[in-house]
């Protein structure tokens, strides 16, 4: 084959690629940084973290997720976005990362790098510093999970969906440390679940559809608060 021909049948290829996938729905896969926020609306020091959080929330290549814990709702206000589950994420952090005990904010980047984030340009300068994930290919389409083949830390990797609200949500606070204030809030998390486990073949999961208008990501990670090997968001 000559080079011209071949030149043509490799864009011929791609193209086709391209179409198979638009004709699956399969959003095209690409390596993320996954920014995880830390907050409560009954932390007075948080309000600074979600604004920063705000603003990186659209940039390309970053899936940033507001996780709301539930360990200050003593303090007079129940968070109204706070689950058990987040809190528990956040606690299983804490010993990889060096930390003694959880504590709000706190910015996780790519499950191996943390900051409290509330400082202008704090999440940035992580971001900037933890670069993309390079782990398996992982793509979302037609109601399923692919994952690429690769290799596992320990051999089993987790599998997380997560369900978060694109966009900014105002929520006034009636009570506690923040009383009187109206904190936004981006990209909040509404449920966690694990999907299964991935042990570096090539597979597929189904993905339920999401409801209420909440858009959907998956994780893949190690175990145990490690970090995070791929990401992909619709």
């Amino acid at each position: 084959m000559s080079q011209a021909k071949r030149r043509k049948f490799l864009a011929v290829s791609s193209l086709g690629a391209l179409a198979l996938a638009a004709s699956l729905g399969t959003a095209a896969a690409q390596p993320l940084t996954v920014v995880e926020l830390f907050t409560s609306q009954g932390c007075s020091s948080c309000p600074p973290a979600n604004a920063n959080l705000i603003k990186i929330k659209d940039q390309p290549g970053v899936l940033a997720l507001s996780f709301n814990v539930t360990y200050w709702d003593y303090l007079g206000w129940k968070d109204i976005f706070g689950r058990q589950e987040f809190t528990q994420r956040q606690v299983s952090y804490e010993p990889p990362l060096g930390r003694d005990g959880p504590f709000t904010p706190q910015v996780v980047v790519n499950g191996h790098a943390d900051a409290v984030g509330a400082a202008p340009g704090e999440i940035e300068r992580l971001i900037a510093a933890s670069g993309r994930i390079k782990g398996p290919s992982l793509s979302l389409g037609g109601g399923k999970a692919s994952i690429g083949a690769g290799s596992v830390p320990g051999g089993k990797a987790d599998i997380w969906l997560v369900r978060y609200a694109r966009g900014v949500v105002e929520v006034p606070v009636a009570r506690g440390e923040n009383t009187g204030r109206t904190l936004p809030h981006g990209n909040v998390v509404h449920a966690l679940t694990k999907l299964g486990s991935w042990t570096g073949e090539a597979t597929t999961l189904d993905v339920p559809a999401a409801a209420d208008g909440l858009s959907t990501a998956v994780l893949v990670q190690s175990p145990g608060g490690g970090p995070i090997l791929a990401a992909a968001a619709d």
